[in-house]
């Protein structure tokens, strides 16, 4: 593939033509002095050694020469050429509490929202380092395995609820000891573990935990969410707060002395998190401090400057123009290279060549090339129009809508990135991105909670690329995903039931007129019970009330036994 770092130079190629104009119409006017002197054919015998081929030869070696230069301006560059850089940064895991509880509202908007604007607001301050994001309740899992796709992070912490969670509670030791294996095996890098909570652990082994992951290498942070004072939890959609067994409102507290005992416990810090920007200073302050190492190279493919190439070719030319005389050679008197004929189509190539060069525009590449660096300095909106440019000058181009798709996701854009990055997998375009394409679109649908979808993205992003660890570690994530998905077709299921319902009530009244019939049988056959009844014994009534009672508990101890589920554990509290 071939390009122009700087393409504007090219438009000073349209000097060639205008010299060439001069030229011709100075030796046009040139011919006409000569024949003011008298006849052509006797003004050439009265001069032998003058070359009708050789300034024009002379010239457009100069001229050639000169596009050769303008064209070293223009840097040419072609082929690929493999960098290396290495990169400087920490991994630092994001262990977010998303149990009810975090809905209190002692800090606004509530716990959780403010939890994840410090977790963006971290986000948007990373350069080279790796983040990676767990959620946890009454179980832990990995919402976001430890990567450098920032957008990505982002996208996953919008969508994080603690409807997430099956499994109510508090559990921060399981967090911990899922978060101290989530790292990569890279050594000699700092690591960092810090966990968002209000501090009800319901579980307890937190500070034993945190113990393990400092022999480890992995220091522990505590964020406190709340207040020590306590807040209700709202109930979401409605104006009710959560009530325990005794219908006694829930009044959720912040526990700052166990949050220290685990930070403490873990070679860390506690992090008090309240409605001031405090938390967030002190949040990038411990990062900062953290030992940051050289991470894995990243290998990226640049063109190859050539203009050397032209600089070599114009120098050539130039020395030919000072060894090539104007005059006739003896030497070479018989010699002819170039008739009248040939030197027209020559001349008539070469304009065409001089031409062609000149109205090199910018084209598709030049846009993406300019995309690419207002994407680099964050101006997302124009680079969004440098690289819909290149779209409308070749739709066919992948890296074109590969990058748009890309520009639209930093936006907030999903819908429209999905588009692009659909059209870019449509396109003729190298495995490796094709692969990040499909990854691209695996974590929109991911995010979207379509994790059927987003499975066959990861799907075709390894078929294409199998040494590409994020797409093959959020494979795994998403079908974990889907099994514990709730179930929105049991709503389905509950509708169509509720409708089976309707259309059974309309058969029941259809039977209504039917059992008024049987009514009269039964008034009849009620009539002889109570006679019955009145005949029986208080001993039997005594003995039938006892067997009735007998099996209706027997009949509750089932239920009951059938409600139950087998669990990890059981949970005393459900906030």
């Amino acid at each position: 593939m071939f390009r122009f770092e700087n393409p504007i130079y090219l438009y000073a190629l349209a000097i060639i033509p205008l010299l060439a104009l001069i030229h011709y119409g100075m030796n046009l006017l040139r011919r006409r002095r000569l024949r003011t002197f008298g006849d052509p054919d006797l003004m050439k015998a009265l001069m032998p050694d003058v070359s009708v081929w050789r300034p024009e030869v002379k010239f457009w070696l100069v001229a050639t020469a000169l596009a050769m230069m303008i064209v070293c301006l223009a840097r040419p560059q072609y082929g690929t050429k493999i960098d290396t850089r290495k990169r400087k940064g920490i991994e630092v895991i994001m262990a977010l509490d998303v149990s009810n509880s975090m809905l209190a509202e002692d800090v606004r908007p509530s716990r959780l929202d403010k939890s994840k604007m410090l977790i963006s607001n971290l986000v948007d301050n990373m350069t080279d380092d790796k983040l990676g994001l767990i959620v946890y309740a009454g179980d832990a899992y990995v919402q976001l395995p430890i990567t450098s796709d920032y957008v990505s992070a982002k996208m996953f912490l919008d969508n994080i609820s603690p409807a997430m969670v099956s499994v109510q509670g508090t559990d921060i030791a399981t967090a911990i000891d899922l978060a101290t294996h989530s790292f990569t095996q890279q050594e000699g890098i700092g690591r960092a573990i810090f966990v968002i909570t209000d501090g009800e652990d319901n579980e307890g082994g937190a500070v034993e935990s945190a113990k393990e992951a400092l022999k480890k290498g992995m220091r522990v942070y505590v964020l406190g969410v709340g207040s020590p004072a306590g807040s209700p939890i709202p109930i979401p959609g409605s104006s009710h707060f959560i009530t325990d067994n005794s219908g006694n409102t829930v009044v959720s507290k912040l526990n700052e002395q166990m949050c220290r005992e685990i930070a403490q416990a873990g070679g860390g810090a506690y992090i008090y998190v309240d409605n001031s920007s405090s938390a967030q200073a002190a949040l990038s302050k411990y990062v900062d401090k953290l030992a940051k190492a050289e991470l894995e190279s990243t290998l990226f493919s640049e063109y190859d400057e050539h203009f050397r190439d032209f600089a070599w070719a114009a120098l050539v030319l130039l020395i030919l123009d000072v060894l090539l005389l104007a005059r006739k050679n003896h030497l070479f008197r018989n010699v002819r290279l170039f008739r009248v004929k040939e030197r027209q189509l020559m001349l008539v190539l070469l304009v065409m060549m001089t031409f062609t060069t000149a109205s090199a525009r910018k084209n598709d590449r030049d846009h993406i090339r300019v995309g690419n660096r207002l994407y680099r300095d964050s101006l997302h909106t124009k680079a969004q129009v440098s690289y819909q440019k290149a779209v409308e000058l070749n739709s066919r181009n992948a890296t074109a809508h590969y990058n748009l798709g890309n520009t639209l996701l930093m936006q907030g854009k999903p819908k429209d990135a999905m588009q692009s990055f659909e059209t870019a997998s449509k396109c003729q375009n190298s495995k490796i991105r094709a692969s990040e394409t499909y990854h691209n679109m695996g974590v929109i649908l991911q995010s979207q909670q379509q994790f059927a979808e987003a499975i066959e993205c990861y799907k075709n992003a390894l078929r294409r690329n199998p040494n590409d660890d994020e797409s093959r570690y959020n494979l795994a994530l998403c079908q974990h995903q889907l099994k514990n998905q709730p179930k929105d077709d049991q709503q389905q299921n509950k509708d169509q039931q509720q409708n089976k319902d309707k259309k059974d009530d309309q058969q029941q009244q259809q039977q209504n007129k039917d059992q008024q019939q049987q009514q009269q049988q039964q008034q009849q056959e009620q009539q002889q019970q109570e006679q019955q009844q009145q005949n029986m014994s208080r001993e039997n009534a005594e003995q039938l009330l006892k067997a009735a009672m007998q099996e209706e508990r027997s009949t509750q101890d089932k239920v009951k036994r059938a409600q139950k589920q087998p669990q990890r554990r059981q949970l005393q509290k459900q906030w």
